[in-house]
């Protein structure tokens, strides 16, 4: 027996008729529909009691105004939420009244006017839910406004005879049950409503992520993705590119982020994305060093960027980190993998420069040919040094340098040259990435 209405930015159940906001994420497509009515609990009072009860109703038709001034003054008096700025004074008068008026009528005539009475109470609640009102204060509300107006069904009836507010005694359960539906239906409808927001701010909050990763969002939309994601239009962003590798169509589950003051993440099937806003003084450096890949998976962590608007630039450096990363388990920062970036985003001529580079190599037989491959990579690590590659691969310098003399014959190149070195650096990293 008793609403609210919150002003300002509110809202919006299109069923009651009120303009939607332009965030989904705080809309209700529909008012939900409200379930069937349960058959009502036999009474167990007598016809006397029950023309009583009919006989003080009546007098409460007319004091319908003053009992609304009443309830609303109880309920701004013990319900703080009522007392809030953002309540609108008239709209909870009016609600009130409206609640009050057709929960009496359901009393004097239930067939006719139960729906009624029900359908007022399940808008209450879908409103108040689409409002962010709290449900305890909403039925707290309910229970002050019933309270008024059982005393005042009670009082009536002892005006012209002092036994008359006994004999209500035997409608007490019936009116309470009525009670009990209508706090029923207002708390179903706020969570029905509430179930259809969360489900609604999740969508929103996808399809902005979603947006802002492909490249589609406008600037128009960098204030909304402000108030949804939490993520200012201006600051620090890196995205990180998360891929598993378990062999399951769901989306690896993401690690945690640290260094970033902000993370939000999207999951596709079989890899996921993170828009991460840099705490300050973090690098993308020092997020790889903290970043926890699962044991299964790699990722890819892109160089630093500007503002919302260059998020999509910094997925897909992120993506190419992320097929430069050199092993499972391991995040590769496109910063230290330029090489390695360049081959697998031109997979067509760094698969021609690896057969130019490596072809006579390949044809070898395989364990000739790995153990030259090895040589060559680990040479190259070893920054050119012949001891210290020996050392890493457990052989003398001179098998080192025999191996690279032999591979010079093979190819008809020559490691003095620094074009063909880096020829070769990049063509090894074509094999190993193109290859896997």
């Amino acid at each position: 027996m008793h609403p609210v209405t919150v002003s300002g930015s509110r809202p919006s159940v299109p069923a009651v008729g009120r303009p939607a906001p332009r965030l989904a994420t705080d809309r209700v497509r529909a008012l939900p529909r409200m379930p069937a009515a349960r058959p009502p609990i036999r009474s167990r009072a007598d016809t006397d009691t029950i023309a009583l009860l009919h006989r003080t109703t009546l007098v409460m038709v007319d004091e319908l105004p003053r009992l609304t001034d009443r309830i609303v003054a109880l309920m701004k008096e013990r319900e703080p939420a009522y007392r809030a700025t953002c309540v609108d004074p008239h709209e909870l008068w009016r609600e009130v009244h409206d609640s009050l008026s057709n929960n009496v009528r359901s009393l004097l005539n239930p067939k006719e006017a139960r729906e009624a009475a029900r359908s007022v109470s399940w808008r209450i609640g879908a409103d108040r839910a689409a409002q962010g009102f709290p449900l305890d204060a909403l039925l707290h509300a309910y229970r002050i406004g019933c309270t008024v107006v059982w005393e005042h069904l009670l009082d009536t009836a002892s005006r012209d005879d002092p036994h008359g507010a006994r004999a209500l005694v035997h409608v007490a359960a019936d009116v309470w049950n009525f009670v009990d539906e209508h706090c029923t239906l207002v708390a179903e409808a706020y969570h029905e409503v509430g179930r259809q927001l969360a489900w609604h701010r999740e969508n929103r909050y996808r399809i902005i992520v979603a947006a802002l990763l492909d490249g589609t969002a406008r600037v128009s939309d960098f204030p909304e993705a402000e108030a949804v994601l939490g993520l200012p239009e201006q600051g620090r962003y890196v995205v990180v590119a998360l891929e598993g590798n378990d062999s399951s169509p769901r989306a690896p589950r993401p690690p945690e982020v640290r260094g970033g003051s902000r993370t939000v993440w999207h999951t596709r099937e079989g890899s996921a994305h993170a828009i991460v806003l840099l705490a300050e003084g973090t690098s993308p450096a020092d997020l790889v060093r903290e970043l926890g890949v699962p044991p299964s998976g790699r990722a890819g962590v892109s160089p630093e960027v500007n503002g919302l608007a260059a998020v999509n630039t910094a997925r897909r450096l992120a993506d190419t980190a992320l097929r430069a990363c050199p092993g499972i388990g391991q995040a590769a920062l496109l910063e230290d993998h330029y090489p390695a970036a360049l081959v697998v985003s031109s997979p067509e001529l760094s698969a021609a420069l690896a057969t130019r580079m490596l072809g006579p190599v390949l044809t070898l037989e395989p364990a000739d040919r790995d153990v030259l491959l090895a040589t060559l990579a680990v040479w190259l690590e070893a920054d050119g040094s012949a001891r210290r590659a020996g050392e890493l691969l457990f052989c003398h310098r001179n098998t080192v340098l025999n191996r690279l003399r032999r591979y010079e014959q093979l190819s008809g190149r020559s490691l003095d040259r620094p074009r063909d070195v880096v020829e070769l650096s990049l063509a090894l990293s074509a094999h190993r990435l193109l290859n896997t």
